[in-house]
Protein backbone atom coordinates (compact mmCIF):
# COMPACT_ATOMS: atom_id res chain seq x y z
CA UNK A 1 0.00 0.00 0.00
CA UNK A 2 3.10 2.49 0.28
CA UNK A 3 4.30 1.89 -2.75
CA UNK A 4 0.65 2.87 -4.05
CA UNK A 5 0.23 5.77 -2.30
CA UNK A 6 3.64 7.24 -3.53
CA UNK A 7 2.75 6.42 -6.77
CA UNK A 8 -0.49 8.15 -5.98
CA UNK A 9 0.91 11.83 -4.84
CA UNK A 10 3.87 11.57 -7.19
CA UNK A 11 1.00 11.53 -10.21
CA UNK A 12 -1.09 14.24 -8.72
CA UNK A 13 2.25 16.29 -8.04
CA UNK A 14 2.68 15.76 -11.85
CA UNK A 15 -0.57 17.19 -12.94
CA UNK A 16 -0.36 20.06 -9.77
CA UNK A 17 3.09 21.43 -12.28
CA UNK A 18 0.82 20.75 -15.50
CA UNK A 19 -1.97 22.39 -14.61
CA UNK A 20 0.11 25.35 -12.76
CA UNK A 21 2.65 26.17 -15.84
CA UNK A 22 -0.45 27.32 -17.69
CA UNK A 23 -0.31 30.35 -14.68
CA UNK A 24 2.74 30.43 -14.42
CA UNK A 25 3.51 31.41 -18.11
CA UNK A 26 0.39 33.49 -18.55
CA UNK A 27 2.30 37.02 -18.16
CA UNK A 28 4.92 36.05 -20.66
CA UNK A 29 2.79 34.09 -23.26
CA UNK A 30 -0.94 34.46 -22.63
CA UNK A 31 -3.13 31.61 -22.36
CA UNK A 32 -4.51 30.22 -25.77
CA UNK A 33 -4.22 26.60 -27.27
CA UNK A 34 -1.31 26.85 -28.59
CA UNK A 35 0.47 27.65 -25.11
CA UNK A 36 -2.00 24.49 -23.62
CA UNK A 37 -0.67 21.87 -26.66
CA UNK A 38 3.22 23.00 -26.09
CA UNK A 39 2.16 22.17 -21.95
CA UNK A 40 0.35 19.06 -22.53
CA UNK A 41 2.61 17.70 -25.31
CA UNK A 42 6.49 18.37 -23.58
CA UNK A 43 5.31 16.83 -20.13
CA UNK A 44 3.64 13.69 -22.08
CA UNK A 45 6.71 13.80 -23.69
CA UNK A 46 8.87 13.84 -20.55
CA UNK A 47 6.21 11.53 -18.61
CA UNK A 48 6.93 9.25 -21.58
CA UNK A 49 10.61 9.21 -21.24
CA UNK A 50 10.95 8.94 -17.79
CA UNK A 51 8.28 5.65 -17.94
CA UNK A 52 10.68 3.72 -20.25
CA UNK A 53 14.12 5.05 -18.39
CA UNK A 54 12.51 3.61 -15.19
CA UNK A 55 11.33 0.54 -16.30
CA UNK A 56 15.37 0.03 -17.83
CA UNK A 57 16.54 1.30 -14.00
CA UNK A 58 14.14 -1.51 -12.75
CA UNK A 59 15.21 -3.95 -14.95
CA UNK A 60 18.93 -2.75 -13.82
CA UNK A 61 18.09 -3.46 -9.93
CA UNK A 62 16.08 -0.32 -8.93
CA UNK A 63 15.90 -0.45 -5.60
CA UNK A 64 13.86 1.86 -2.85
CA UNK A 65 16.99 4.31 -2.85
CA UNK A 66 16.50 4.98 -6.64
CA UNK A 67 13.33 5.99 -6.04
CA UNK A 68 14.42 8.27 -3.08
CA UNK A 69 16.92 9.94 -5.19
CA UNK A 70 14.65 10.11 -7.86
CA UNK A 71 11.88 12.09 -6.03
CA UNK A 72 14.40 14.31 -4.12
CA UNK A 73 15.67 15.12 -7.98
CA UNK A 74 12.11 15.83 -8.94
CA UNK A 75 11.38 18.01 -5.68
CA UNK A 76 14.59 20.08 -6.34
CA UNK A 77 14.05 20.61 -10.03
CA UNK A 78 10.09 21.57 -9.29
CA UNK A 79 11.52 23.94 -6.85
CA UNK A 80 14.36 25.54 -9.86
CA UNK A 81 11.24 26.11 -12.01
CA UNK A 82 11.10 29.80 -10.05
CA UNK A 83 14.76 30.90 -10.34
CA UNK A 84 15.18 29.22 -13.75
CA UNK A 85 12.23 31.55 -15.29
CA UNK A 86 13.65 34.52 -13.82
CA UNK A 87 16.97 33.14 -16.18
CA UNK A 88 15.18 31.63 -19.03
CA UNK A 89 12.62 34.99 -19.48
CA UNK A 90 15.30 37.06 -20.58
CA UNK A 91 16.86 34.84 -23.17
CA UNK A 92 13.53 33.97 -24.54
CA UNK A 93 12.09 37.99 -24.77
CA UNK A 94 15.45 38.74 -26.58
CA UNK A 95 15.45 36.59 -28.93
CA UNK A 96 12.35 37.37 -31.19
CA UNK A 97 10.69 34.43 -30.94
CA UNK A 98 6.96 34.22 -31.95
CA UNK A 99 4.55 33.13 -29.69
CA UNK A 100 4.06 29.13 -30.54
CA UNK A 101 8.11 29.06 -29.93
CA UNK A 102 8.51 30.89 -27.02
CA UNK A 103 5.72 28.91 -25.53
CA UNK A 104 7.64 25.38 -26.27
CA UNK A 105 10.84 26.85 -25.23
CA UNK A 106 9.24 28.00 -21.69
CA UNK A 107 7.85 24.86 -20.54
CA UNK A 108 10.69 23.05 -22.40
CA UNK A 109 13.45 24.64 -20.10
CA UNK A 110 10.78 24.79 -16.96
CA UNK A 111 9.08 21.40 -17.08
CA UNK A 112 10.51 18.85 -18.85
CA UNK A 113 12.82 17.53 -16.71
CA UNK A 114 10.57 17.24 -13.61
CA UNK A 115 8.15 15.33 -15.91
CA UNK A 116 10.54 12.84 -16.49
CA UNK A 117 11.91 12.03 -13.11
CA UNK A 118 8.41 11.66 -12.25
CA UNK A 119 7.93 9.43 -15.12
CA UNK A 120 10.58 7.35 -13.17
CA UNK A 121 8.61 6.70 -10.29
CA UNK A 122 5.50 4.76 -11.38
CA UNK A 123 7.61 1.85 -13.43
CA UNK A 124 10.17 1.50 -10.63
CA UNK A 125 7.54 1.27 -7.49
CA UNK A 126 5.64 -1.09 -9.74
CA UNK A 127 8.73 -3.67 -10.29
CA UNK A 128 9.62 -3.52 -6.89
CA UNK A 129 6.53 -4.54 -5.71
CA UNK A 130 6.14 -6.93 -8.12
CA UNK A 131 8.90 -8.71 -6.28
CA UNK A 132 6.51 -8.47 -2.82
CA UNK A 133 3.55 -10.07 -5.00
CA UNK A 134 3.60 -12.10 -7.73
CA UNK A 135 -0.17 -11.17 -8.78
CA UNK A 136 1.50 -9.23 -11.83
CA UNK A 137 -1.82 -8.13 -13.01
CA UNK A 138 -3.42 -6.96 -9.89
CA UNK A 139 0.03 -5.14 -9.11
CA UNK A 140 0.15 -3.33 -12.62
CA UNK A 141 -3.86 -2.59 -12.52
CA UNK A 142 -3.64 -1.30 -8.69
CA UNK A 143 -0.82 0.59 -9.89
CA UNK A 144 -1.79 2.60 -13.05
CA UNK A 145 -5.32 2.98 -11.32
CA UNK A 146 -3.52 4.96 -8.23
CA UNK A 147 -1.55 6.89 -10.66
CA UNK A 148 -4.62 8.28 -12.82
CA UNK A 149 -6.08 8.81 -9.43
CA UNK A 150 -3.56 10.75 -7.98
CA UNK A 151 -3.52 12.35 -12.07
CA UNK A 152 -7.09 13.35 -11.99
CA UNK A 153 -6.92 14.91 -7.86
CA UNK A 154 -3.97 16.72 -9.34
CA UNK A 155 -5.77 18.35 -11.76
CA UNK A 156 -8.69 19.13 -9.76
CA UNK A 157 -7.71 20.56 -6.81
CA UNK A 158 -5.04 22.73 -8.72
CA UNK A 159 -7.43 24.45 -10.94
CA UNK A 160 -10.67 24.94 -8.32
CA UNK A 161 -8.79 25.16 -5.09
CA UNK A 162 -4.85 25.96 -5.36
CA UNK A 163 -4.20 28.69 -7.83
CA UNK A 164 -7.20 30.69 -6.32
CA UNK A 165 -6.28 30.42 -2.86
CA UNK A 166 -2.73 29.54 -2.52
CA UNK A 167 -1.38 31.39 -5.42
CA UNK A 168 1.03 30.34 -8.30
CA UNK A 169 4.32 30.52 -6.77
CA UNK A 170 3.47 29.13 -3.53
CA UNK A 171 1.60 25.96 -5.28
CA UNK A 172 4.89 25.40 -7.00
CA UNK A 173 7.25 25.34 -3.82
CA UNK A 174 5.08 23.44 -2.54
CA UNK A 175 5.08 21.03 -5.00
CA UNK A 176 8.93 21.09 -4.57
CA UNK A 177 9.06 20.57 -0.64
CA UNK A 178 6.13 17.82 -0.65
CA UNK A 179 8.41 15.61 -3.05
CA UNK A 180 11.19 15.95 -1.21
CA UNK A 181 8.93 14.77 2.21
CA UNK A 182 8.40 12.55 0.33
CA UNK A 183 11.57 10.90 -1.09
CA UNK A 184 12.94 10.93 2.58
CA UNK A 185 11.65 7.89 3.92
CA UNK A 186 13.27 5.93 1.35
CA UNK A 187 16.95 7.62 2.00
CA UNK A 188 17.07 6.50 5.60
CA UNK A 189 19.07 3.52 4.11
CA UNK A 190 20.76 5.59 1.64
CA UNK A 191 24.85 6.47 1.94
CA UNK A 192 24.83 9.85 3.43
CA UNK A 193 26.28 11.19 0.34
CA UNK A 194 23.15 11.29 -0.96
CA UNK A 195 20.60 12.79 1.22
CA UNK A 196 23.92 15.66 1.48
CA UNK A 197 24.01 16.40 -1.93
CA UNK A 198 20.41 17.09 -1.99
CA UNK A 199 20.38 19.38 0.48
CA UNK A 200 23.10 21.14 -0.94
CA UNK A 201 21.11 21.66 -4.08
CA UNK A 202 18.03 22.48 -1.92
CA UNK A 203 20.58 25.44 -0.63
CA UNK A 204 21.78 26.63 -3.77
CA UNK A 205 18.39 26.78 -5.66
CA UNK A 206 17.00 28.42 -2.51
CA UNK A 207 19.64 30.99 -2.94
CA UNK A 208 19.93 31.49 -6.65
CA UNK A 209 15.88 32.31 -6.07
CA UNK A 210 16.56 34.67 -3.34
CA UNK A 211 19.27 36.64 -5.27
CA UNK A 212 17.07 35.94 -8.42
CA UNK A 213 13.62 37.46 -6.76
CA UNK A 214 12.02 34.05 -8.31
CA UNK A 215 9.09 34.46 -5.75
CA UNK A 216 8.49 37.82 -6.33
CA UNK A 217 5.15 37.51 -8.39
CA UNK A 218 4.05 39.44 -10.96
CA UNK A 219 0.59 39.05 -10.39
CA UNK A 220 -1.22 41.49 -7.56
CA UNK A 221 -3.86 38.86 -7.66
CA UNK A 222 -4.17 35.69 -9.22
CA UNK A 223 -8.26 33.98 -9.73
CA UNK A 224 -9.27 31.37 -12.01
CA UNK A 225 -8.82 33.24 -15.27
CA UNK A 226 -6.25 35.79 -14.86
CA UNK A 227 -3.11 37.16 -13.47
CA UNK A 228 -4.25 40.39 -12.59
CA UNK A 229 -2.35 43.68 -11.76
CA UNK A 230 -2.75 47.27 -11.70
CA UNK A 231 -0.78 49.89 -12.89
CA UNK A 232 -0.11 53.59 -13.00
CA UNK A 233 -0.04 55.52 -16.44
CA UNK A 234 1.37 58.48 -17.32
CA UNK A 235 -1.26 60.92 -18.36
CA UNK A 236 -2.12 65.27 -18.60
CA UNK A 237 -5.61 64.29 -17.18
CA UNK A 238 -4.58 63.32 -13.37
CA UNK A 239 -4.44 60.17 -12.11
CA UNK A 240 -4.84 57.14 -14.44
CA UNK A 241 -4.49 53.20 -13.66
CA UNK A 242 -4.86 50.53 -16.11
CA UNK A 243 -5.47 46.58 -15.47
CA UNK A 244 -3.30 44.48 -16.78
CA UNK A 245 -4.70 40.74 -17.06
CA UNK A 246 -1.81 38.56 -17.85
CA UNK A 247 0.44 40.18 -19.98
CA UNK A 248 -2.21 43.04 -22.03
CA UNK A 249 -3.33 46.27 -20.60
CA UNK A 250 -6.66 45.99 -21.26
CA UNK A 251 -7.78 49.10 -20.43
CA UNK A 252 -7.09 52.69 -18.36
CA UNK A 253 -9.33 54.73 -16.33
CA UNK A 254 -8.83 58.21 -15.28
CA UNK A 255 -10.17 58.85 -11.75
CA UNK A 256 -11.01 63.18 -12.68
CA UNK A 257 -12.69 62.21 -16.25
CA UNK A 258 -14.79 58.87 -16.50
CA UNK A 259 -15.60 59.63 -19.76
CA UNK A 260 -12.05 60.32 -21.02
CA UNK A 261 -11.89 57.28 -23.66
CA UNK A 262 -8.00 56.84 -23.90
CA UNK A 263 -7.42 54.29 -26.38
CA UNK A 264 -9.24 54.63 -29.80
CA UNK A 265 -11.02 51.83 -30.35
CA UNK A 266 -13.08 52.43 -27.09
CA UNK A 267 -14.24 55.79 -27.87
CA UNK A 268 -15.06 54.70 -31.14
CA UNK A 269 -17.45 51.76 -29.79
CA UNK A 270 -19.01 55.07 -27.95
CA UNK A 271 -19.64 57.32 -31.02
CA UNK A 272 -21.10 54.08 -33.37
CA UNK A 273 -23.73 54.01 -30.85
CA UNK A 274 -24.24 58.21 -30.99
CA UNK A 275 -24.20 58.22 -35.13
CA UNK A 276 -26.28 54.90 -35.02
CA UNK A 277 -29.19 56.43 -32.34
CA UNK A 278 -28.14 60.15 -32.39
CA UNK A 279 -27.22 62.52 -29.16
CA UNK A 280 -31.16 62.47 -27.77
CA UNK A 281 -32.07 59.12 -28.34
CA UNK A 282 -29.11 57.81 -26.94
CA UNK A 283 -29.49 58.85 -23.35
CA UNK A 284 -31.97 56.74 -22.62
CA UNK A 285 -30.48 53.16 -23.92
CA UNK A 286 -30.44 49.28 -22.39
CA UNK A 287 -26.97 48.66 -22.91
CA UNK A 288 -25.57 44.73 -22.82
CA UNK A 289 -21.07 44.60 -22.15
CA UNK A 290 -20.05 40.65 -23.06
CA UNK A 291 -17.26 41.41 -20.94
CA UNK A 292 -16.45 44.11 -18.22
CA UNK A 293 -12.19 44.16 -17.45
CA UNK A 294 -11.37 47.41 -16.60
CA UNK A 295 -15.33 48.91 -16.94
CA UNK A 296 -13.96 51.68 -18.87
CA UNK A 297 -16.75 51.94 -21.16
CA UNK A 298 -19.69 51.22 -19.07
CA UNK A 299 -18.39 53.28 -16.69
CA UNK A 300 -17.99 55.82 -18.91
CA UNK A 301 -21.75 55.50 -20.28
CA UNK A 302 -22.79 55.63 -16.55
CA UNK A 303 -21.18 58.88 -16.94
CA UNK A 304 -22.49 60.31 -19.85
CA UNK A 305 -25.66 59.46 -19.72
CA UNK A 306 -27.20 58.49 -15.97
CA UNK A 307 -30.21 57.30 -17.58
CA UNK A 308 -29.14 54.12 -19.29
CA UNK A 309 -29.52 50.46 -18.42
CA UNK A 310 -26.06 49.20 -18.09
CA UNK A 311 -26.17 45.33 -17.79
CA UNK A 312 -22.14 43.66 -17.49
CA UNK A 313 -21.07 40.52 -17.84
CA UNK A 314 -18.26 39.44 -16.68
CA UNK A 315 -17.38 35.75 -15.98
CA UNK A 316 -14.39 36.91 -13.34
CA UNK A 317 -15.90 38.31 -9.97
CA UNK A 318 -11.65 39.40 -8.63
CA UNK A 319 -11.17 41.75 -12.25
CA UNK A 320 -14.70 43.13 -11.05
CA UNK A 321 -13.65 43.59 -7.29
CA UNK A 322 -10.49 44.90 -8.47
CA UNK A 323 -12.24 47.62 -11.10
CA UNK A 324 -14.33 49.20 -7.96
CA UNK A 325 -11.19 48.96 -5.45
CA UNK A 326 -8.59 50.85 -7.50
CA UNK A 327 -9.71 51.54 -11.10
CA UNK A 328 -12.65 54.40 -9.85
CA UNK A 329 -15.54 52.06 -10.96
CA UNK A 330 -18.60 52.62 -9.41
CA UNK A 331 -20.90 49.43 -9.70
CA UNK A 332 -23.71 50.24 -7.79
CA UNK A 333 -25.97 51.57 -10.60
CA UNK A 334 -25.10 48.60 -13.42
CA UNK A 335 -26.11 45.41 -13.12
CA UNK A 336 -23.38 42.72 -12.83
CA UNK A 337 -23.40 39.11 -13.58
CA UNK A 338 -20.57 36.72 -13.11
CA UNK A 339 -21.12 33.96 -15.83
CA UNK A 340 -20.22 33.70 -19.14
CA UNK A 341 -21.57 36.58 -21.62
CA UNK A 342 -23.45 33.82 -23.95
CA UNK A 343 -25.40 32.31 -20.72
CA UNK A 344 -25.89 35.19 -19.47
CA UNK A 345 -27.78 36.66 -22.93
CA UNK A 346 -29.19 33.07 -23.32
CA UNK A 347 -30.62 32.84 -19.73
CA UNK A 348 -33.07 36.11 -20.20
CA UNK A 349 -35.27 37.20 -22.44
CA UNK A 350 -34.27 40.82 -21.76
CA UNK A 351 -34.21 43.23 -25.05
CA UNK A 352 -31.10 45.71 -25.45
CA UNK A 353 -30.64 48.35 -27.79
CA UNK A 354 -26.59 48.26 -27.68
CA UNK A 355 -24.87 45.04 -27.64
CA UNK A 356 -20.99 45.52 -26.77
CA UNK A 357 -18.29 42.36 -27.52
CA UNK A 358 -15.69 43.15 -25.18
CA UNK A 359 -14.58 39.77 -24.06
CA UNK A 360 -11.32 39.28 -26.27
CA UNK A 361 -8.11 38.91 -24.77
CA UNK A 362 -5.69 40.05 -27.16
CA UNK A 363 -5.46 36.56 -29.20
CA UNK A 364 -6.97 34.08 -26.55
CA UNK A 365 -10.39 34.14 -28.05
CA UNK A 366 -13.55 33.17 -26.53
CA UNK A 367 -14.48 30.64 -29.01
CA UNK A 368 -17.86 30.41 -28.61
CA UNK A 369 -18.44 34.75 -28.75
CA UNK A 370 -17.79 34.37 -32.39
CA UNK A 371 -19.93 31.79 -34.10
CA UNK A 372 -23.18 32.43 -36.04
CA UNK A 373 -25.02 30.35 -33.33
CA UNK A 374 -23.42 33.52 -31.09
CA UNK A 375 -24.19 36.36 -33.41
CA UNK A 376 -28.27 34.70 -33.66
CA UNK A 377 -28.28 35.10 -29.83
CA UNK A 378 -27.30 38.24 -29.81
CA UNK A 379 -29.48 39.42 -32.78
CA UNK A 380 -32.73 37.68 -30.97
CA UNK A 381 -31.68 40.32 -27.98
CA UNK A 382 -31.63 43.48 -30.05
CA UNK A 383 -34.23 45.80 -30.35
CA UNK A 384 -35.92 46.27 -33.92
CA UNK A 385 -32.95 49.18 -34.34
CA UNK A 386 -30.33 48.00 -31.95
CA UNK A 387 -26.72 47.56 -32.73
CA UNK A 388 -24.00 44.65 -31.68
CA UNK A 389 -20.72 46.08 -31.77
CA UNK A 390 -17.35 44.50 -30.72
CA UNK A 391 -13.40 45.04 -31.20
CA UNK A 392 -11.10 42.22 -31.68
CA UNK A 393 -7.09 41.85 -32.40
CA UNK A 394 -6.25 41.00 -35.54
CA UNK A 395 -3.18 41.40 -38.25
CA UNK A 396 -3.12 44.60 -40.85
CA UNK A 397 -3.38 44.20 -43.33
CA UNK A 398 -4.21 40.78 -44.04
CA UNK A 399 -6.83 40.69 -41.41
CA UNK A 400 -8.07 36.85 -41.62
CA UNK A 401 -9.81 36.89 -38.48
CA UNK A 402 -11.70 39.95 -38.83
CA UNK A 403 -12.82 39.04 -42.15
CA UNK A 404 -14.10 35.78 -41.17
CA UNK A 405 -16.22 37.23 -38.15
CA UNK A 406 -18.10 39.90 -40.97
CA UNK A 407 -18.94 37.17 -43.36
CA UNK A 408 -19.85 34.94 -40.68
CA UNK A 409 -22.15 38.40 -39.02
CA UNK A 410 -23.38 38.98 -42.69
CA UNK A 411 -25.31 35.67 -42.23
CA UNK A 412 -27.72 37.43 -40.09
CA UNK A 413 -27.40 41.45 -40.15
CA UNK A 414 -28.01 43.35 -43.34
CA UNK A 415 -24.94 46.25 -42.20
CA UNK A 416 -22.12 44.75 -40.85
CA UNK A 417 -18.58 47.18 -41.47
CA UNK A 418 -15.80 47.14 -39.82
CA UNK A 419 -13.78 50.40 -38.59
CA UNK A 420 -10.27 51.75 -38.11
CA UNK A 421 -8.98 55.23 -37.29
CA UNK A 422 -5.84 55.39 -39.81
CA UNK A 423 -3.83 52.35 -41.70
CA UNK A 424 -0.69 51.66 -40.58
CA UNK A 425 2.46 52.58 -42.53
CA UNK A 426 3.46 49.09 -42.61
CA UNK A 427 2.58 45.20 -41.83
CA UNK A 428 1.63 44.97 -37.80
CA UNK A 429 -1.52 43.94 -35.69
CA UNK A 430 -4.12 46.68 -34.38
CA UNK A 431 -7.85 46.55 -33.07
CA UNK A 432 -10.81 46.69 -35.35
CA UNK A 433 -14.20 47.21 -34.40
CA UNK A 434 -16.84 45.71 -36.00
CA UNK A 435 -20.66 46.91 -36.35
CA UNK A 436 -23.63 44.82 -37.38
CA UNK A 437 -26.80 45.82 -37.22
CA UNK A 438 -30.29 45.57 -39.38
CA UNK A 439 -31.84 48.82 -38.93
CA UNK A 440 -29.91 50.91 -41.17
CA UNK A 441 -26.06 51.18 -43.25
CA UNK A 442 -23.42 52.83 -41.49
CA UNK A 443 -21.21 56.20 -43.07
CA UNK A 444 -17.81 56.06 -44.95
CA UNK A 445 -16.38 58.03 -42.10
CA UNK A 446 -17.10 58.71 -38.64
CA UNK A 447 -16.19 61.95 -36.27
CA UNK A 448 -16.66 62.05 -32.34
CA UNK A 449 -20.58 63.34 -32.13
CA UNK A 450 -19.98 64.55 -28.56
CA UNK A 451 -18.25 67.76 -27.04
CA UNK A 452 -15.09 67.10 -25.91
CA UNK A 453 -14.54 64.26 -28.60
CA UNK A 454 -11.33 65.01 -29.57
CA UNK A 455 -9.74 65.17 -33.25
CA UNK A 456 -10.18 61.53 -33.96
CA UNK A 457 -12.23 60.21 -37.07
CA UNK A 458 -12.19 56.59 -38.05
CA UNK A 459 -12.82 55.24 -41.60
CA UNK A 460 -15.63 52.06 -42.66
CA UNK A 461 -12.69 50.05 -44.38
CA UNK A 462 -14.72 46.69 -45.60
CA UNK A 463 -13.69 47.07 -49.45
CA UNK A 464 -10.12 47.68 -48.80
CA UNK A 465 -9.97 44.55 -45.85
CA UNK A 466 -11.31 41.97 -48.32
CA UNK A 467 -9.08 43.10 -51.28
CA UNK A 468 -5.87 41.51 -49.32
CA UNK A 469 -6.12 37.64 -48.82
CA UNK A 470 -8.47 35.13 -49.08
CA UNK A 471 -11.17 36.37 -50.89
CA UNK A 472 -14.87 36.29 -49.83
CA UNK A 473 -16.13 33.22 -50.73
CA UNK A 474 -12.87 31.15 -49.54
CA UNK A 475 -13.75 32.45 -46.15
CA UNK A 476 -15.51 29.94 -44.14
CA UNK A 477 -18.83 30.39 -41.56
CA UNK A 478 -17.62 30.06 -37.96
CA UNK A 479 -19.88 27.70 -36.44
CA UNK A 480 -19.93 26.31 -32.79
CA UNK A 481 -18.77 22.88 -34.83
CA UNK A 482 -16.21 25.02 -37.05
CA UNK A 483 -14.35 27.76 -35.00
CA UNK A 484 -10.47 27.75 -36.22
CA UNK A 485 -9.36 31.16 -34.66
CA UNK A 486 -6.24 30.09 -33.88
CA UNK A 487 -5.47 29.37 -37.20
CA UNK A 488 -6.86 32.62 -38.56
CA UNK A 489 -4.25 34.18 -36.42
CA UNK A 490 -1.69 31.74 -36.60
CA UNK A 491 0.72 34.36 -37.88
CA UNK A 492 0.91 35.99 -33.92
CA UNK A 493 1.99 32.83 -32.91
CA UNK A 494 5.08 32.60 -35.51
CA UNK A 495 5.08 36.61 -35.62
CA UNK A 496 7.95 37.95 -33.02
CA UNK A 497 6.23 38.21 -29.48
CA UNK A 498 5.03 41.27 -28.48
CA UNK A 499 5.43 42.88 -31.88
Amino acid sequence: MWYGAVVFVSSAFLLVLEIVAGRLLAPYVGVSLYTWTSIIGVILAGLSLGNWLGGLWADRGGDEQAVGLTLGLAGLFSLAILPLLTLVAPMIETRGLGLLSASFFYVLALFFIPGVLLGVITPLLTTIALRLDARAGHVVGRMHALAALGAILGTFITGFVLIQYVGTRNVIVGTGIGLLVLAAPFLLRARRAVPAALVAGLVLIASVGYARGALIDPCERESSYFCIRVVDEPSAFGPTRALVLDYLKHGANSSQHPALFVAPYVHLMDELVLHHFGRERAGDLNYFFAGGGAYTLPRGIRHLRPQAGITVAEIDPLVTRVAAEKLFVDTADMRILHEDARMALGRNDTRYDVVFGDAFHDISIPYHLVTREYNQLVKSRLTEHGIYILNVLDAFPNAELVKTMVNTLERDFAHVAVWMEFAPSEPTRMTYVISASDAHAPPEFIRPARQGGGQRGWLRVNEPLFQVGLPREQLPVLTDDFVPVERLVSGFFFDTLGN
